[in-house]
């Protein structure tokens, strides 16, 4: 199993949200490079970075700091936040990103598709569930869908990498909740990575159990609960 630490950006800085309020906010770094080199010291080979006021406002304003992580760490790197369109994931694509996350965008099956076609293994979707529904708009929508059913027909259009989250478990360090997992797992065939909870090197043995593709560490990390260089190695 991978492990992906995360950055989420917000106004130039390396943030975290508790629960996907933007009104709980803490700030960990104004350098967000330097961060993501931290990463790639401790043995990380991917990062996943969220652009947070992209995912707020349909738009791509951190892009540059984003570019400035991957091409000064050298680090693969997965993004996402307020790509709707395919000239925005051309965008990303064209500057050298690894992969790009799609989120509220992906509920429209014929953008999919074309992007799919357009860009293959290079599309991830972001599925963001609360209370078993999939949230939109930077998790400020509730779409009424239920998520199992989501990631079913995202695999199904071709989608071969969801990056779930279950929104009441991301950054409250409660710990992962397995079944949430479990059932991605069982029930879809595109590589799932999970999202939200991780806050010890138990979660990630949990998740490596379960034959995730990958898990991201983010909280965790920043406050210190979880080592970095040792989740990595519980992971293998």
């Amino acid at each position: 199993m991978l492990i992906f630490p995360a950055i989420d950006i917000y106004e130039g800085r390396a943030v975290r949200l508790l629960r996907g309020d933007f009104g709980n906010m803490t700030v960990y770094s104004n350098d967000p490079v330097r961060v993501a080199e931290d990463f790639r010291a401790l043995g990380a080979e991917w990062i996943h970075i969220v652009d947070l006021e992209g995912a707020k406002n349909d738009s791509n304003p951190n892009f540059a700091t984003a570019l400035r992580i991957k091409t000064e760490t050298g680090l693969r790197c997965e993004i996402g936040g307020g790509i709707r369109s395919l000239s925005a994931i051309e965008k990303y694509i064209s500057a050298g990103f690894d992969r790009v996350i799609l989120g509220t965008v992906a509920t429209d099956p014929g953008f999919i598709k074309e992007a799919v076609r357009q860009f293959g293994s290079g599309i991830a979707v972001g599925v963001d569930a609360r209370d078993g529904k999939v949230a939109t708009h930077g998790w400020t929508r509730d779409s009424g869908e239920d998520y199992l059913e989501f990631c079913k027909r995202l695999s199904d259009l071709g989608i071969g990498t969801i990056i779930a989250t279950n929104i009441s478990r991301d950054g409250a360090m409660m710990g992962v909740d397995t079944e949430f997992f479990r059932m991605l797992s069982e029930n879809v065939t595109a590589d799932i990575t999970a999202s939200g909870g991780v806050s010890s090197i138990d979660d990630v043995r949990k998740l490596r159990e379960l034959g995730l593709y990958g898990a991201i560490v983010g909280k965790a990390y920043y406050t210190g609960s979880v080592d970095l260089k040792e989740a990595i190695e519980a992971a293998i």
